[in-house]
């Protein structure tokens, strides 16, 4: 599942994640047309895979379809269990683009079945009725509460109205609406909620212009912290949510929307792959990410691929290359490099390297290709125009990680901080290595091509 498409014509939109008795359900929007169709309202159903292992995956039939005409379409939502059945809680967006709130229920969380009234809730007076969607559910106390993406009309800032609505209930059905839960104060509305406690903290994850963001708090309802980093991703990866897996642990699951006519330098378009990730939870409850071990895209065997210096103070010798570019550009390159590889490497920098990094699908010598730089003294990872940034530890020992998927880079630093992208104009097959400014040692390489299976 990881980097899964559909079959043609459809793709993958938001993606919600749910976990429960061992199986980890992959729920997203089956999207056809980038959002629009049935004349823009989007048109979405919610597929569904589950896995016990993250490895073997059944897909199964629709959870959640488009039934009546007045649907428009079934937005995102959230999964939550409660004494034996799956409450799959959605938005409908009507023909008038206005919102509202919806309910299926399950058995086994496969075959869901819409209840009535459908729909279940609107927004009330003093929310815009284009913006209720995307409500996500938990308990406290024994009381549910519902955050949904909302904006107030009435906000004393102008345009700032963007919040999470809270809704109360006892039963999962009844709800009432009570002060608003967290308003970010950004010129858009936080979308796709998420919400969970780990090991005594708990996080609200929330996503403007598509951004996933997280805030942390030792009390369930805050008052929430900002940490230094608050991302888990470039901004590629669109709208991630997260669910618990096995062993105390958490996975996310974002989509990589499409370039629009195959260009690099093309918008993306909503929808395409699901990507996912490995939280990370640090003991002051900042979080991180890694690839998920277990998808991490199977491989052939080690490649011996030939080496050859573009400049004088640039060699290899055995699984290391060396460059000292004590003034200036120092590049080496390997060659006959797969399409659909991984990569992976310690690098080695010395003090006061300006910065360093790889040229993927590259040809040329040195001409063209994707650069991966990483920049200690702007502690930044930037990725074919896509950066993270705030990234400690580059000027010691850290180990890169690349998958190079078809038109998808995917890049993991030091099994802490990832970065996605889509770049769908080049397919060279040289790898360089460069080094401006400093010293660095590019070592324990292995380079090996994904298995076509």
């Amino acid at each position: 599942m990881q980097y899964f498409k559909p079959s043609d014509p459809f793709f993958v939109g938001d993606c919600m994640p749910f976990f429960h008795q061992g199986e980890f359900r992959l729920y997203y929007l089956l999207d056809e047309n980038h959002h629009q169709s049935l004349g823009g309202l989007g048109g979405h159903q919610w597929a569904h895979a589950s896995s016990t292992d993250l490895v073997n995956w059944d897909h199964h039939p629709l959870a959640i379809p488009i039934t009546h005409d007045w649907e428009g379409s079934i937005c995102t939502g959230s999964v939550f269990h409660h004494q034996g059945t799956y409450y799959g809680y959605y938005a409908t967006r009507m023909p008038d683009r206005k919102q509202h709130l919806s309910l299926a229920t399950s058995t086994d969380g496969i075959k869901f079945e819409k209840v009535q009234p459908n729909p279940l809730a609107s927004p009330i007076q003093g929310y815009d009725p284009h913006h209720y969607r995307d409500p996500v559910v938990f308990c406290d106390g024994g009381v549910f509460h519902m955050l949904v993406t909302a904006k107030l009309t009435n906000y004393p800032i102008e345009d700032r109205g963007g919040c999470l609505a809270h809704l109360m209930s006892n039963d999962l059905q009844n709800w009432e609406v009570v002060d608003p839960f967290f308003v970010p104060g950004e010129l858009t509305v936080p979308e796709c909620p998420d919400y969970f406690e780990w090991s005594g903290w708990y996080y609200l994850i929330f996503s403007t212009f598509g951004v996933a963001h997280y805030r942390v708090s030792k009390n369930p309802f805050g008052p929430w912290e900002t940490p230094a980093i608050d991302t888990f991703d470039g901004p590629v990866a669109r709208v991630l949510k997260t669910a618990e897996f096995s062993g105390n642990r958490r996975l996310g699951v974002a989509f990589l929307g499409t370039r629009q006519d195959n260009k690099d330098d093309g918008r993306l378009q909503y929808a395409g792959h699901a990507v996912s990730r490995e939280i990370i939870q640090y003991p002051d409850g900042s979080l991180g990410t890694r690839f998920p071990l277990e998808m991490i895209p199977k491989t052939g065997e080690m490649l011996d691929l030939p080496f050859r210096p573009l400049t004088s103070a640039t060699f290899k010798q055995e699984d290391r290359i060396y460059l000292a570019a004590r003034q200036g550009l120092e590049v080496g390159m390997l060659t006959d490099v797969p399409e659909n590889v991984r990569i992976t490497m310690q690098i080695v920098p010395k003090s006061n390297s300006e910065s360093f990094g790889l040229r993927l699908k590259g040809s040329g010598n040195f001409e063209s290709g994707y650069l991966l730089r990483l920049s200690p003294y702007e502690r930044s990872v930037d990725l074919n125009g896509q950066s993270i940034l705030n990234v400690e530890g580059l000027d010691h020992s850290c180990r890169l990680e690349v998958v190079l998927r078809d038109d998808i880079i995917d890049v993991c630093v030091d099994d802490r901080r990832c970065l996605v992208n889509r770049c769908p104009g080049l397919s060279g097959n040289r790898l360089f290595f460069f080094c401006r400014n400093g010293q660095v040692i590019f070592q324990d390489l292995q380079v090996s091509p994904l298995s076509s299976n």
